[in-house]
């Protein structure tokens, strides 16, 4: 089952927000989430907070139906409306993500984009993505999704071998998500990820290359490359624990991804966050960009977090008590935390250095001034941008970026 909320103060029943947090509001983009926690079958990997038809029988009734789901998504965004009062920034990004969207009818993903566009409107060249299992899209679906005014689809293929995708649980077959890229480019997607795990149980170095040498055939302008992370509470940590399948070893991550970048980069692809790499610069996820650099989004949907001037918090995690809150006028969070100033800093380091910008070296207290040195002479941080204040991984720093930036923020 998906991981518990943090600790935090109480959400105002009206969800208001400290003055504090809206003042210069207009000098910072401004994004939207829009959460979907439903998900056929769910796979041994994932401990989201997503729910299948059996996990919901008998806890959440007509509440919790995806029939009126976007509804309920368009009262958040109402109430979203309500609380950042006369905000006058149009919306720069939106994202539906989950769980699977794409269960959803396109009018009701549609239908929760409108809420949006309507109560804040949308900035002139708006990235607006969704989500998308391959097996649930067709032809169809994706050019209703276009007419919509979506321009970015996400499609999560993880991997092109049939065992690979077993252990996973995922229930799309291989080949699959490449159609789907030549399908989405069809209905007129700008924009067309490809969503990739590495590290799984069971794959191989040759698995891993043909995973993306099958992306890249494809013909995405963005790939995602994330190592696998056994969840505790999820299935396959319980069948790692009783010795089913092995462990993946860091070494063995290490390898993938320098075999992703020597791929990618050989395709056109260059990285812009440690995940991410992009074919141009207008081909970056600019939602996500809005997180690593602490700009102000609004969660909308069970469990979605928050995020407006330091104030970050977190919505109920339960699509029932999810929509009891609102069909009772109430803000859906459960909870809140707002974030001084030393914390603001560490967590632009901790996001920032993941980025091909890299931070600033005048966030750096002295004793992490002191690790940024020896980082640089152990050739974790590039010289370049050093000497013009900025700390820039090199691709032996990505390598080993959890531990550099646990050094920096000292």
């Amino acid at each position: 089952m998906p991981s518990v909320l943090p600790d935090g103060e109480p959400m105002p029943e009206d969800g208001a927000l400290p003055p504090a947090a809206l003042a210069g509001a207009a000098r910072r983009p401004l994004g939207f989430y829009l959460h979907v926690p439903y998900c056929a079958t769910r796979c041994g990997y994932c401990d989201f907070n997503t729910y299948t038809a059996s996990e919901l029988r008998g806890s959440g009734g007509v509440l919790a139906s995806r029939d009126n789901y976007a509804e309920q998504v368009t009262e958040e965004v109402r109430l979203a409306r309500k609380v950042l009062g006369d905000d006058p920034r149009p919306v720069e990004t939106v994202f539906v993500g989950g769980g699977t969207p794409t269960l959803l009818a396109a009018a009701d993903l549609g239908r929760m984009l409108a809420a949006v566009r309507e109560e804040f409107g949308l900035a002139d060249g708006a990235e607006i993505t969704t989500e998308a299992n391959p097996e649930s899209v067709d032809p169809r679906y994706l050019a209703e999704l276009r007419e919509a005014g979506f321009n970015r689809v996400s499609f999560g293929m993880q991997s092109a071998r049939r065992h690979v995708l077993k252990v996973l649980d995922r229930t799309h077959t291989p080949g699959r998500p490449e159609q789907c890229v030549a399908e989405a480019r069809a209905a007129g997607f700008d924009h067309v990820n490809l969503d990739l795990i590495y590290g799984t149980p069971g794959e191989s170095d040759d698995d891993w290359r043909a995973s993306l040498e099958a992306a890249l055939g494809a013909g995405p302008d963005h790939v995602s490359a994330y190592a696998l992370i056994v969840e505790e509470g999820t299935q396959l940590a319980r069948r790692i624990r009783r010795g089913e399948v092995p462990m993946t070893d860091d070494d063995v991550h290490a390898d993938r991804y320098l075999i992703a970048e020597e791929l990618l980069s050989a395709a056109g692809f260059e990285w812009y966050e440690v995940s991410n790499w992009a074919t141009t610069p207008e081909g970056r996820c600019r939602h996500n960009e809005l997180y690593w650099r602490g700009a102000d989004w609004w969660g909308a949907g069970p469990g979605a977090h928050s995020h407006v001037g330091g104030v970050r918090w977190w919505n109920v995690k339960h699509p029932g008590a999810y929509a009891q809150a609102l069909g009772e006028g109430r803000s859906p969070g459960a909870g809140r935390e707002l974030l001084a100033d030393e914390e603001r800093r560490v967590e632009r380091i901790l996001l920032e250095l993941r980025l091909s910008e890299g931070c600033p070296l005048d966030l750096l207290r002295p004793a992490g001034a002191a690790a940024a040195e020896r980082a640089l002479a152990d050739g974790l941080l590039d010289p370049a941008p050093y000497r013009h204040g900025r700390a820039v991984l090199t691709l032996r720093g990505r390598l080993l970026a959890d531990a550099v930036v646990r050094d920096l923020v000292d």
